[in-house]
Formats: C-alpha cells, sequence, structure tokens
C-alpha cells in the first residue's frame, strides 16, 4: 500500500486507488505523513484539525480520530505503515516504496549527486517530478496545512522544474522544455528564473519575436504588480536577442539557481558578410560513437598546449548525413576544461552548398581569436570542409591547440602537407540504432515491438540523418506504431524520409545537395554504380561505364575520396545502403554505355549548379588525369 500525498490524499493498492473523503481523520493522516518518521505533537495536530479555536474535548476527538484512522487502515489493508502514540503526540513511519514525498525527495537528493552526468540528472529529475499528481492536498480542510505546509511542498516541485528546464537548455532541448515553462510561467507571473528560461528557450527554437513578445510582458507584469525593472539576467538576455547573438548554456549549465552567464560572442560579421564563426552548442539526444568518442578524445588532449607549430588536426570524414558534424560538435562540448581559450565552430559551405569565400572565413576567424586570451588553447571545428585550400590558412591562423576539420572528403592533401589524424566515420551499429530509437521514442515504445524496431533501422541503413528524420516523424504521431512505419517505408525509404516543414532535413535534399557539389560527370557514374549492388569491383564499374579497368579503379577512388563509395580493404568498393536505395529511386540505371549522350535529368539539373547553364547534362566521363 502507497500514500500519496503530492496531489488529492488517496491510498494506491497496484492499479486500485482510494482518494480519501475531506473528513477529519483526513487532515489527521495528511498531517502525520507531512512529518512522517518524526513525533508530531497533539497540540499541532488539533490545531490542524480544528484551527486555533479548538473545542474543549479536542484532546478526545483526537483519540477518536487516531480510532477512526487506525480502523480505515484495517479496511483496506494498510499493515506496513503504523500509527504510533508516542509520548507527546503521535508519529507514523512510512518510506520511498510507501509514501510519495519521502520517494520524491529521494530522487532529487540521487539527481543532485548527478551533476557530472547531466543525462542522468535529467532522468532522475524526470521520475522525481512524475510522482505529482494534481493540486496539493485538494481533498484535505485544514486551513493551518494549507497556509504552512502547501507552500513549502510547491517550493520543492519548482525547484525541480527550473532545475530540469535548465538541464534542457544546457543540453539544447529547447522545445522540451517549452511545455514545463509556459505552465509555471502562468501559474507563477513573478517568478523570474522561470521567465528568463522561456525567452532563452523561444529564442533558440528560433521563434526570437515570441522571445522578445514575452520578455515586454513579464516586464509589463512586474512594473504592475511591484514597480520594478526585470533583473539583470533578463534584461542582458533581451540585449543579446535584438543583438542576435548566439546562445550557448555552456558547460556549466546554471548552478545554485542561478543563470548560466551568457557566453562570449565572436566578433560580429563585416557588413554584407555571412557569419561563419559561431560559438558551440550542445547536441542534443547525442547516442552511440563510444570509440569515436574516444578516440577524437585523446587526440585532441595529446598534449595540445605544448605542441610546436601549428595546431594539433584531426579529419573526421565520412558519407553525407552520418553525423559528422554532431560528433564533432559533442566531443568539443566535452573539452571545455581543456581549451579555456573557447571553442567555435567556424562553417565552411554556405547552406547552398557553395564554399565560403577563405578571405572571409580568415578575417573572421582572425577577429574571433583576437579576443581570446594570448596563450589559452583554443578548438576549432572546421565544418563541411569541400577542399583542403579552405583549412590551410586558416591552420596557419590558429597557432595553438587544436583543430578538427569535417569533410565528406578524405582530404589526404592537407594530411599529407600538415600532419594530424583521420578518423572515418561510418553508419551506426545496430546496436547503437537501437539506443538512438529507445533514447528519442522511449524505452517502453521501442522494447513493445522489438522485430520492428530492427526493421526499421535497417531500411535506414543505420543512416544516422534517416533515423534522425524518423524519430522525429514518430514522435509528432504518438499513436503510430512502429509497424506501420515500417510498412510506410516500403521500398522507397529513402525518398520518404523527409520532414515537410524542414527541407533541410531531407534524405533527398540532402543526399541531392551532396551529389550536386561533384563534376556531373562524376555524379553520373555515382548513380551508375549505386545500381550494380551493395559493392562492386573495377572491373564491373569498367563494364558499366564503358571504360578501361584502370580508368573506372580511378573514377572509384575519386567517389570514395568525396564520400560516396567505401572504400575496402580488402575487396570491392562498397556503397552504403541508404545512398544505393536513394540513388535507385533517382531512377538511374547502367543500360547505355558512357560515350553514348543521354537526355538530362531535371531533378539532378534543378539541384546542379554546372546544369543550370547548360542545355543538357552529358555523361562525358572524365580523363584519369582530372584525378584529384
Amino acid at each position: 500500500m502507497r500514500f500519496q500525498l503530492l496531489g488529492p490524499l488517496s491510498l494506491h493498492d497496484g492499479p486500485e486507488s482510494v482518494v480519501l473523503q475531506p473528513a477529519k481523520p483526513t487532515v489527521l493522516l495528511t498531517a502525520l505523513l507531512l512529518h512522517a518518521n518524526s513525533v508530531v505533537s497533539a497540540d499541532y495536530l488539533q490545531r490542524a484539525i480544528w484551527g486555533e479555536e479548538q473545542p474543549a474535548t479536542a484532546k478526545a476527538a483526537l483519540q477518536t480520530c487516531v480510532l477512526r484512522l487506525r480502523r480505515l487502515f484495517t479496511k483496506h489493508g494498510v499493515t506496513e505503515t503504523p500509527i504510533e502514540a508516542v509520548p507527546g503526540g503521535y508519529r507514523i513511519t512510512a518510506g520511498p516504496h510507501t509514501l510519495d514525498l519521502i520517494g520524491f525527495r529521494e530522487r532529487v537528493r540521487r539527481a543532485a549527486a548527478l551533476t557530472h552526468d547531466p543525462q542522468a540528472e535529467l532522468a532522475a529529475l524526470r521520475d522525481a517530478l512524475a510522482l505529482w499528481q494534481g493540486p496539493l492536498l485538494a481533498n484535505v480542510r485544514s486551513d493551518l496545512l494549507h497556509r504552512d505546509e502547501v507552500p513549502r511542498l510547491a517550493e520543492e516541485r519548482l525547484r525541480a522544474v527550473e532545475r530540469l528546464c535548465g538541464l534542457h537548455l544546457r543540453l539544447g532541448r529547447c522545445g522540451e522544455a517549452l511545455g514545463d515553462l509556459w505552465e509555471v510561467t502562468r501559474a507563477h507571473p513573478g517568478h523570474e528564473r522561470f521567465h528568463e528560461q522561456l525567452v532563452e528557450a523561444l529564442y533558440r527554437t528560433g521563434r526570437q519575436a515570441e522571445a522578445l513578445a514575452e520578455y515586454r510582458r513579464v516586464k509589463e507584469y512586474l512594473l504592475q504588480e511591484l514597480g520594478v525593472d526585470p533583473g539583470a539576467a533578463l534584461q542582458r538576455l533581451e540585449l543579446a536577442i535584438l543583438r542576435g547573438d548566439t546562445l550557448d548554456a555552456g558547460p556549466a549549465g546554471e548552478e545554485d539557481g542561478r543563470p548560466a552567464a551568457l557566453p562570449e560572442v565572436p566578433a560580429a560579421p563585416g557588413p554584407g558578410e555571412p557569419g561563419v564563426v559561431t560559438p558551440l552548442t550542445p547536441v542534443p539526444d547525442f547516442t552511440g560513437r563510444a570509440a569515436e568518442v574516444a578516440a577524437l578524445t585523446a587526440h585532441l588532449t595529446a598534449d595540445t598546449a605544448h605542441r610546436p607549430g601549428g595546431p594539433l588536426t584531426v579529419v573526421l570524414s565520412g558519407a553525407p548525413g552520418v553525423g559528422k558534424s554532431a560528433l564533432a560538435r559533442h566531443v568539443a562540448t566535452q573539452l571545455a576544461d581543456r581549451f579555456p581559450g573557447g571553442r567555435l565552430l567556424i562553417r565552411l559551405t554556405g547552406p547552398d552548398g557553395r564554399p565560403h569565400d577563405p578571405e572571409t572565413v580568415a578575417r573572421q576567424l582572425t577577429r574571433a581569436l583576437d579576443t581570446r586570451p594570448p596563450g589559452s588553447p583554443t578548438l576549432l571545428v572546421l565544418d563541411d570542409a569541400a577542399r583542403a585550400d579552405q583549412v590551410r590558412p586558416l591552420l596557419a591562423a590558429c597557432t595553438g591547440g587544436a583543430v578538427v576539420v569535417t569533410s565528406r572528403r578524405g582530404l589526404a592533401g592537407l594530411v599529407a602537407t600538415h600532419g594530424g589524424r583521420v578518423v572515418r566515420l561510418g553508419p551506426f551499429r545496430p546496436a547503437e540504432s537501437h539506443t538512438l530509437l529507445r533514447s528519442v521514442l522511449g524505452a517502453e515504445r521501442v522494447d513493445a515491438e522489438p522485430d520492428e524496431a530492427r526493421r526499421i533501422a535497417e531500411s535506414c541503413g543505420h543512416h544516422p540523418l534517416a533515423l534522425r528524420i524518423l524519430t522525429a516523424r514518430l514522435l509528432t504521431r504518438p499513436g503510430l506504431g512502429l509497424a506501420d512505419s515500417a510498412r510506410w517505408l516500403g521500398p522507397d525509404q529513402a525518398g520518404r524520409l523527409a520532414l515537410t516543414d524542414a527541407p533541410g532535413l531531407s534524405v533527398p535534399e540532402v543526399l541531392g545537395e551532396a551529389l550536386a557539389r561533384l563534376e556531373p560527370p562524376l555524379a553520373d557514374a555515382f548513380l551508375r554504380v549505386a545500381a550494380l549492388g551493395p559493392a562492386c569491383g573495377a572491373d564491373e564499374a569498367a563494364l558499366a561505364l564503358g571504360l578501361g579497368e584502370a580508368e573506372a579503379e580511378q573514377l572509384l577512388d575519386r567517389l570514395a575520396d568525396a564520400g560516396f563509395l567505401e572504400e575496402g580493404p580488402p575487396g570491392p568498393y562498397r556503397t552504403l545502403p541508404l545512398l544505393r536505395a536513394w540513388a535507385r529511386g533517382r531512377g538511374r540505371a547502367p543500360t547505355a554505355p558512357a560515350s553514348h549522350p543521354q537526355a538530362p535529368d531535371p531533378a539532378h539539373a534543378g539541384r546542379c549548379p554546372h546544369c543550370r547553364t547548360a542545355r543538357a547534362h552529358r555523361p562525358e566521363l572524365p580523363r584519369p588525369a582530372e584525378k584529384v
């Protein structure tokens, strides 16, 4: 049997529950449970039941209430929580399994001990807050308890909610924090910290107008009701939004109920320049990649402060959508203490797939580095490099610290001239895909359909981009079973993996944009090679492309360097399942020799910069001399 105080007072026995009727024994039980395992004086119990003006027979009436309560316990089989008469009053014994209030406090204490692991702390706080089941003591008629005890309990809950929302913001899960924040800001309009968290969450989810409107609403409330202005933290936040600053919760999150300081913001771009240098922000729901995280961490912390010459460099390469940027950002956010000069994200390619001007990038990076204390190691993430010559000037500008370069290309020439390590990223392992599904969709939903979860992961080719898109779709359709999604994916799984409200989160768009970066003949060759099956050698490719075997092998090598094929060893070149399914959906097949002209592909021409000025897209394959 379990008592519930965090809501209407009730008794629970498994799935069965009994809400106690408003009566004097109910008040008595509440007063005892609020001070469980302690002696509660008879005088306090009498005031809780009858108020300050007690009847002359209050002492005897209290004994009668205790008797009635014991009979109620007998009726409902309550044996583990006896009411004891002790000198001076009464005592009830309870533990975390028999009283939800004790369980709540125990879970909050457990969460406070997990500050080194934000994910675990978040889970513990969620478990604690799940014990709250409605208005506190709605069926308990006691002025004393509602005046003295209910506000104290409500404050305990608000502290836990504040910490929970702070962790959501710290981990980059701003959308998940919004539901709780809308509720508590409306219920507690004078609580500035909740308003600050709500404004920040709105802004970081791209809702700038709503964030400013919320700030003005709380400012008006404080002026009208209390005659004061918003606190300094809220005012700094409003200024950051008006300037368009990037907000980062930072590695420390919030401490002692106070907001984390706003991050240092790199120097603003010049007039007409795209902003390419930004602070790093945490990756929400990052899972898997334990081996790769360990390898990157070991490389990046290998005596970076005393390394002569340029920065320690790691190239993180792999196919489009395989999670290179997410892994780099995740590792960088874990290494804040090792890089006191800060961690910066430098985007080398624009949303349209065109590389940013190297001089513009170098100028903005130099301005950002000039704001750092001299001699403080800095960690840079150079994201989405298309060519080695985009990276070399930036390495020269960064004399210390470390650099992670993410690229679909292998950038072997960069490694040859500047040294460094290379980490090649592939799809998730099956266990990592399963972990991601359970983390995002919830263990209960995935464990209810384990075979279908496995089918979905396989249909997505264990590709992180595909899994993220599918889990987002399932989260917005809680009634949709995993089996339904597995059937919906069907044979055209790559073509269906897209989110209608976010064009950038689309397998066809991401892979189409990546293909458009290739020379048109090389892009055409990939579509032909992918149609051959999971793997092919130079001899098979030569037949399909109408080339000599040596020429075909060099072409396959170029596709592998561009991230579209996975190279042995040993054995043939492989095409990742998702890329192969997408290529199959493009409707290209090796039905004609490469030397024969074919009609242009409108879908490709719509994305490809080479096709925008050409009347037709002729699949003339590149000569071996063009190899890069």
